[in-house]
């Protein structure tokens, strides 16, 4: 059975679920380089038949996340619909959402998604829309991948078919889904309209502020944590869900009020405050749903859940036993999730394998490096017979090298195949890779790409939690070895387990790293610049190291070198 997961909104993807195993899965914005890319994933859709040799009358169903899904916008008329929700536009707009023309506007919009996939040459009648939160829940759950216990889901973003949150419990393939939280109450819409207000760009700056948060000064932070405490709160009557309190908005409407109650407030202390209530509030409410339903056993989907330092809190609950949490789990992994449903719902969950490796996007030939490579002035390129080997002894040497090799990863996150790489012992390299290559913020720490064996050497991980996506913050036991990864004021890092089975030849390159350094680590950062999706093909890979200061690239089995003064 082939089912074509299929995201058609902010950050749109598709994958192909092929009898149960993840075989491709890609987002948009690799392919089209517009970061965040919204819309029918067109060239997305046209690369995974390509790659799998298929046409659209190989695929049994195309699974489409949610019901409804927006137009599609730029980020320019995203950013412009945050300016103006606190206008009488905007008030129009929330009361018709209450009246009969929001389902005959819904109804259009369906049946323009169901058209956009005719043109493509899917049938009509083999599209089906998954639920929102359940595609969400059903990436958590069928990723994980234990079917025979009792599995506590939990779904948290910004807002998706009317909801912002939801409890389930799974078990057998069968997510019953015992309470849910209206978009109203959004901490996600809260988090983004905050991040609007501090002057960067909401769905895709968020990050900035979790990476702020612990410069601030406790007491200007705890002081803002305070006025956000007193706009959700867990409810009283029921202990699985969270809600507003009367003084606070409709929380994707709330520009105006958060404006005042913000107003003279110090940045730091807005993003330390924000993250604090953040932390204290999703805590507070899985704990309760812990304890209302007796599950111990979790699973995390949905965009609120990017926030790796949430997860740690999370995980440090001593009442949570496992916690998964799936990779890049906004919205462009809700392809995968509705794919999985339909599965689910035809066959059961016996042929549905749990999440393995995340290298799941397009690989380029020897050829096609070759072609790029063919004409570049002020490049020397040599074929290496070990180009690990290599690579280990660039990082030793204390040079930055990019790293472009087999299939790319999907999702928000390097994860070594189209990575900026570093010792991350040295601090200088921080330096150079902000400020010659990537032009990022100088708050905004790196991450460790960590031996499978040695991640408990390194950081503190009682729970002996798999962190193979970069989807979990830990301390690290000995900061100094890591120091270019960890965040300097709180000593964590975001580390990615490099599992051999998964990258055999990463999981190599660190190795031998280690051997000339005593370190089973190397700093991992994506390789892109800044603003820009992360590099797709050969082509892309080599005008980032054409426009930046990095010198050294690593393309297959090629190192290329760029000439002094050149770029």
């Amino acid at each position: 059975m082939r089912i074509l997961g299929i995201h058609d909104g902010h950050n749109a993807s598709a994958c192909l679920l092929d009898d149960g195993v993840l075989r491709v899965a890609i987002q948009e914005e690799r392919l089209v380089r517009e970061k965040n890319w919204s819309g029918i994933p067109v060239q997305a859709i046209g690369r995974i038949l390509e790659t799998t040799d298929l046409l659209p009358v190989d695929i049994d169903t195309v699974a489409m996340n949610g019901h409804h899904m927006p137009y599609p916008k730029s980020r320019q008329a995203m950013l412009r619909e945050f300016g103006a929700t606190g206008t009488i536009g905007a008030t129009v707009k929330k009361g018709l959402r209450h009246t009969f023309l929001k389902t005959v506007y819904q109804s259009r919009r369906a049946q323009q998604r169901v058209r956009a996939m005719a043109d493509l040459g899917f049938e009509a009648n083999r599209v089906k829309f998954v639920d929102h939160h359940m595609a969400h829940a059903s990436a958590a759950y069928f990723g994980f991948g234990d079917h025979d216990k009792k599995i506590l889901v939990l779904t948290n973003d910004g807002a998706g078919d009317g909801l912002c949150g939801s409890v389930n419990i799974a078990q057998g393939g069968n997510i019953e889904r015992i309470a849910e939280v209206p978009e109203a109450d959004s901490i996600g819409n809260l988090y983004g309209i905050t991040t609007f207000l501090l002057g960067m760009v909401p769905l895709e700056h968020e990050y900035k502020l979790m990476g702020m948060a612990p410069y601030a000064n406790e007491e200007a932070a705890e002081r803002v944590a305070d006025l956000f405490r007193q706009l959700l709160l867990l409810s009283k009557s029921d202990p699985l869900v969270w809600q507003r309190s009367g003084r606070c908005p409709e929380t994707y409407f709330s520009y105006d009020f958060l404006r005042d109650l913000l107003e003279l407030k110090r940045f730091d202390a807005i993003c330390g405050g924000l993250q604090r209530f953040t932390e204290e509030l999703v805590t507070k409410w899985v704990r309760s749903c812990i304890q209302a339903t007796g599950v111990n056993d979790v699973c995390l989907g949905g965009g609120v859940f990017m926030n790796v330092k949430l997860n740690k809190a999370i995980l440090e609950l001593p009442e949570v036993d496992r916690l998964f949490v799936y990779p890049s789990c906004g919205d462009e992994s809700n392809a995968m999730g509705a794919a999985y449903w339909v599965h689910n719902e035809a066959r059961g969950p016996s042929e549905l394998s749990p999440l393995g490796s995340l290298y799941l996007g397009s690989c380029y030939s020897e050829d096609s490096i070759e072609s790029a490579l063919g004409g570049k002035t002020g490049l020397r390129h040599t074929k290496e017979a070990d180009i690990e080997s290599r690579v280990a002894t660039l990082l030793a040497e204390g040079h930055v090298v990019a790293r472009f090799k087999g299939r790319a990863e999907f999702g928000a996150r390097a994860l070594g195949n189209r990575s900026l790489l570093a010792d991350p012992c040295r601090e200088d390299v921080v330096r150079e890779i902000n400020e010659m290559i990537k032009s990022r913020d100088f708050w905004m720490p790196f991450a460790p790409s960590v031996l499978e064996e040695d991640l408990d050497e390194l950081l503190e991980n009682p729970k002996r939690f798999f962190s193979p996506y970069m989807m979990m913050a830990l301390d690290t036991r000995d900061p100094a070895s890591l120091k270019g990864a960890t965040h300097p004021y709180d000593h964590t890092a975001r580390p990615q387990a490099v599992r051999e089975s998964y990258n055999p030849d990463y999981h190599r390159l660190i190795r031998l790293f280690k051997e000339r350094t005593g370190r089973g680590a190397v700093l991992n950062t994506s390789f892109n610049l800044h603003g820009y999706p992360i590099v797709e093909t050969p082509e892309d890979a080599l005008q980032v190291l054409e426009q930046s200061g990095l010198r050294y690239l690593a393309i297959g089995d090629v190192l290329v070198e760029k000439a002094e003064g050149h770029g």
